[in-house]
């Protein structure tokens, strides 16, 4: 009996066989290649750019890349070319095994704007795989009996190629006893069976040895062999017989291990051991072997691992019926799957734009996703859509393929990022649904602008401060982030245009303190403000303004200052008081005003100093001197008085004032220069002589003095007759600075105006209306909010403080007030 010898596997040609592009005329959005298996990493397939109409700098610019449905991607993109490779060597029997055709998918995402397009390489196959038999010496148990025409099915041989270079044909090696008839099956390979054609007798020969050869159609064709050993039985008149030639089972995928298929019989009209029958899963394929079994004795068969609708829908099972005598049958078990849906849908995300401007607009696409079920036929419709209610929706884009896009706006200061959560779910049943997590994370733009924690702000600073004194901060918060939140702070002039308040305050840029530029006077300066802008970092920057204003608290720093009796510093000041006055008459009025504010400017009166204590009184709140008993005629005629002015501050501050009272009998008498008693030794004629002489030297002086008067004044009169004015007297004006005497109760004087002075005797020609030429141009105070502008030469400084201090103090007008 001839041999067929085995044919060595030939190296596998790797020369491209055929490449050609195949564009569906009804999905446009599909492109579709063809390789061939085993083609060597870097073999090319083809320009990519070229069929979809883009030039090949936009693949770069774009970010082409290459997303696969599976876990591993089989070609690679040149993305400066367009030229689509092998990324590595290919095997369809791998990759898809009895599967044809073999097709493998993945897609060409582009971004900026994001869009995909579908690829599918269609894998053909070569003849690589050789048959090949997985029992390579069967052993066949024939009765020497057999009739003419009986047939044994034989095992498949197996070939991992398909189509053409699949399973062919077999032969059998010549003999003379069988010839090879080769039969289809209704899902796997072909097999043969062996028919007889001689009658056996064992006695003439006990066993046949026969080679049957598998034979694919590649070019050349490959093939592989078996030795098949027949042995020859005694005679066994009768063979089993099944009760149908053909079992059909229907089995539900989902069923489990153990679960009953089908249940096949069959009888022997033997008696005896030839009698006793035996089931076996003879010459079936290895997959059959490993997931059904049978029940020698009882022919039930069952399952023995779980079934697959999706890997296999059908299964052509052999059954054997062996009787004692070694006589058997054969019979069929068809078994149909029944597809159940056991596989939720699968949720392929390809790309994700992350991190999304809060700007962006609507319809901006999000992510792209694809959907698979591979339960096709019970799965039904398959839903997609979000779980939480959130800015987004999923829209379709063409079969099976989806598009995650913003339906509203925006705003990364409400929501800084969202996990965003794709159901896909089928219609069952039971129904299955997939959950899928996108984390999309929303980017900054600059939409806020800076806030201040106030509308407007107050601050206090105490006069005398010192320079570059920290007096309070504002503080404007933006809620955007990074470069977009850094505020920067500026100072604004006031509407008015006045530029002198930068010489008063300045602020830190990075964190808004604000700092006095210089020493405050209050009584220069009450309050003014100014405005604050913020400003973030942003591109296009965003502010906000607010207004601070600036208060100045009054420090005790001034001195009461007397304005009667005018302390000039030569002679005190006289009054004159008839020694007929009862008790409680009025003498005089100390007047007296302090620069301060508040309760540093409330002056209290007291008597320090008195030739007589117990003769006059000064009233502490106004000043007034009065006589607190009836004159007599041993009382002094001069009497010496000095007056302790003192306001409330902390601490308190004081002035003196002295003056004379000379007591007399009647206004009628010339008016008496007074001296000391203690200097005074000479007799009274003397003093009348002297008192004479010096009448008449004053007589002509005064004379004098009103005659060159009179001169100057009308010379005066002539020359500036249109550029100047009289100026009223001292007592006929109402316009002293409010400022120094509080209207409102607080001070020492009871109206806002001068104190009309006047002697004892109460006449109304004042003595003093000279002093109007004595007292001090106080600045009159300006409107809440703004800053005076000034002379600087005019503004009171520490020097010119200091000196007016070191005067006296019942001589001297403050600088403060100057």
């Amino acid at each position: 009996m001839a041999v067929a010898s085995r044919k060595p596997l030939q190296n596998r040609q790797v020369a491209t066989l055929f490449l050609f592009l195949c564009v569906s005329v009804g999905d446009a959005a599909t492109i579709r290649y063809s390789v061939a298996e085993e083609m060597e990493s870097g073999s090319f397939v083809a320009n990519v750019a070229k069929d979809l109409g883009l030039e090949v700098g936009k693949l770069v610019a774009r970010g082409a890349r290459l997303v696969s449905e599976g876990n591993k991607l089989h070609f690679r993109l040149h993305r400066k070319t367009g030229d689509l490779f092998v990324k590595e060597k290919l095997d369809r029997e791998s990759l898809c095994g009895k599967a044809d055709p073999c097709v493998l998918h993945f897609e060409i995402v582009l971004g900026e704007p994001l869009q995909s397009f579908r690829v599918e390489v269609r894998v053909f196959d070569i003849n690589d795989n050789a048959p090949s038999f997985q029992n390579k010496e069967p052993l066949l148990k024939i009765p020497e009996s057999t009739p003419l025409g009986s047939r044994f099915p034989l095992q498949s041989a197996q070939d991992l190629d398909v189509g053409l270079n699949g399973l062919q044909n077999y032969t059998l090696s010549t003999n003379a006893y069988f010839h090879l008839h080769t039969r289809f099956r209704s899902h796997g390979p072909k097999y043969a069976e062996l028919v007889l054609d001689k009658p056996l007798d064992r006695e003439e020969q006990a066993e046949v040895n026969l080679t049957i050869t598998a034979v694919d159609g590649g070019s050349p064709p490959k093939s592989g062999t078996a030795h098949i050993r027949v042995v020859v039985l005694d005679v066994n008149d009768h063979v089993p017989q099944f009760s149908r030639l053909v079992y059909r089972a229907q089995v539900p995928e989902n069923s489990a291990n153990g679960s009953l298929v089908a249940t096949v019989t069959a009888t022997d009209l033997d008696e005896g051991t030839n009698k006793e029958i035996t089931y076996s899963l003879a010459q079936n394929p290895e997959a059959i072997l490993q997931t059904f079994q049978i029940d020698s004795h009882t022919g039930e068969v069952r399952l023995r691992e779980p079934l697959d609708f999706e890997a296999t829908e059908t299964y052509d099972i052999d059954i054997q019926a062996t009787d004692g005598g070694g006589l058997s049958a054969h019979s069929k078990v068809l078994v149909e799957v029944m597809d159940v849906n056991d596989n939720p849908p699968e949720v392929m995300v390809s790309s994700v734009s992350s991190p999304l401007p809060e700007d962006s607009p609507l319809q901006t696409v999000v992510a792209l996703f694809t959907i698979r079920d591979r339960d096709i036929r019970v799965g039904g419709k398959i839903t997609c859509f979000l779980r939480e209610d959130l800015p987004f929706v999923v829209k379709p884009t063409f079969r099976n393929s989806y598009s995650l896009v913003t339906d509203k706006s925006l705003d990364r200061e409400d929501v800084s990022g969202y996990n965003i959560t794709i159901v896909a779910m089928d219609t069952g049943p039971p129904n299955l649904s997939t959950e899928t997590v996108i984390e999309v994370l929303i980017s900054d733009i600059n939409d806020n602008p800076p806030k201040f924690q106030k509308d407007s702000y107050v601050l206090t600073v105490r006069e005398n401060n010192s320079p570059a004194i920290f007096i309070g901060k504002v503080h404007a918060e933006d809620l955007d982030l990074g470069e977009n939140a850094q505020v920067t702070y500026s100072l604004l002039p006031p509407k008015s245009g006045d530029l002198s308040v930068f010489a008063y305050i300045s602020i830190n840029s990075d964190n808004g303190k604000l700092y006095a530029l210089r020493t405050m006077d209050y009584e220069a300066i009450q309050d003014f403000q100014f405005v604050v802008k913020a400003t973030d970092g942003g591109f296009l920057t965003l502010s906000s303004q607010v207004t601070v204003r600036v208060v100045v608290l009054d420090d005790n720093d001034n001195r009461p200052m007397i304005l009667y009796p005018l302390q000039n510093g030569t002679l005190p000041c006289n009054d004159l008081v008839p020694r007929s006055a009862e008790a409680g008459y009025l003498v005089t009025k100390v007047v007296a005003v302090d620069g301060d504010s508040g309760q540093n400017s409330w002056l209290s009166y007291h008597l320090l100093k008195a030739t007589d204590l117990g003769l006059f009184s000064v009233q502490r709140q106004n000043g007034e001197i009065r006589t607190l008993r009836q004159i007599s005629e041993r009382d002094p005629m001069m009497q010496k008085l000095t007056i302790l002015v003192q306001d409330h501050g902390q601490p308190a501050l004081s002035t003196t004032a002295s003056l004379n009272i000379l007591l007399v009998d009647g206004f009628s008498e010339p008016y008496l220069r007074f001296w000391d008693p203690s200097k005074h030794s000479k007799k009274v004629n003397s003093t009348t002589k002297y008192l004479v002489i010096s009448l008449s030297v004053l007589s002509f002086l005064f004379l004098l003095s009103v005659t060159v008067i009179f001169i100057i004044h009308i010379y005066q009169k002539i020359k500036h007759r249109d550029t100047f004015t009289i100026q009223e007297h001292f007592y006929d004006d109402c316009n002293f600075p409010n400022n120094l005497v509080q209207g409102e109760g607080n001070g020492s004087l009871s109206r806002p105006c001068t104190y009309e002075i006047c002697s004892a005797t109460g006449t109304g020609n004042s003595e003093f209306r000279f002093l109007k030429r004595f007292m001090p141009n106080f600045p009159f105070p300006h409107a809440s909010g703004e800053v005076r502008t000034e002379d600087r030469s005019s503004l009171p400084t520490d020097s010119n403080r200091n000196r007016s201090r070191g005067s006296e103090d019942h001589t001297q007008v403050s600088d403060d007030y100057m």
